[in-house]
């Protein structure tokens, strides 16, 4: 066997391995749905009990190139984080850190400037209504950042993790800046962001038709976010589909 052959393996003894092909996977599949934004924007997953401790993506690496090994390592409590060789983007650091340290049941962070979702965030009232089965799983349980106050350096990323008051909402609407949603693994966030972008698509296309929308009540609206909550498997299944498609077609993600 060759070293060059040797060099190709995923570098399975890395700590956290799995976790990092989790969220390499996320990055790639995220390109797939046009939902990149250049360099810009952070996926995140704590790795130690409390939270503090998280993966996240290298500064300005673009997601379509991000491999397991390339994730950083990154204490939310180190206040030397951004003084290192390899420091994260200082926006990444505030928003993300102070996710990390201030909400523990928020596993897992993706911010996105996705189109639908941004357009959203861009509306005067930019809450999702219950119009369709995907839209009511996000009933209750969504929150709307009203207050926009510039990049998301440290004081903007306490302000934004300050919202997160409910457990139950796990999608922030970032008024005039896009959507970050939090989660209990990369498979439950990563499938959580991939559906409310696709029922703010839905959204804003009934919007743009000028018909009276059919919104759904309440009750139902509540009834099939619960049963959404409560499906079994669905979101690790999508990963686990989209990690075997990469795995044929990419499979540089896993090292």
């Amino acid at each position: 066997m060759t070293v060059a052959h040797l060099q190709q393996k995923p570098l399975t003894n890395l700590p956290h391995y799995e976790e990092r092909v989790d969220l390499a996977a996320a990055f790639r599949w995220t390109v797939r749905l046009n939902m990149h934004e250049a360099v810009s924007n952070h996926f995140s997953l704590a790795v130690n009990d409390d939270g503090s401790q998280f993966l996240m993506n290298p500064n300005q690496v673009h997601f379509s190139r991000i491999k397991a090994s390339d994730l950083l390592l990154v204490d939310a409590n180190d206040p030397a984080t951004l003084t290192g060789p390899n420091a994260p983007d200082p926006t990444a650091w505030g928003l993300h850190g102070a996710i990390h340290r201030n909400v523990p049941h928020a596993r897992c962070v993706m911010h996105v400037h996705s189109m639908h979702a941004t357009v959203l965030a861009s509306l005067a009232d930019s809450r999702l209504p219950p119009i369709d089965q995907n839209s009511a799983m996000f009933f209750n349980r969504q929150v709307i950042d009203e207050n926009y106050g510039g990049l998301a350096f440290e004081e903007e990323g306490e302000r934004c993790s300050s919202l997160f008051t409910d457990p139950k909402q796990r999608v922030m609407i970032m008024g005039n800046h896009g959507v970050l949603v939090i989660g209990d693994s990369v498979a439950d966030t990563f499938n959580r962001m991939f559906f409310f972008e696709r029922a703010a698509e839905t959204y804003i296309k009934a919007l743009w038709t000028g018909q009276k929308l059919r919104v759904l009540s309440d009750e139902i609206a509540e009834k099939t976010a619960a049963e959404i909550d409560d499906y079994p498997g669905q979101a690790d299944r999508h990963l686990s589909e989209l990690k075997l498609i990469l795995d044929e077609q990419e499979p540089a993600y896993r090292h």
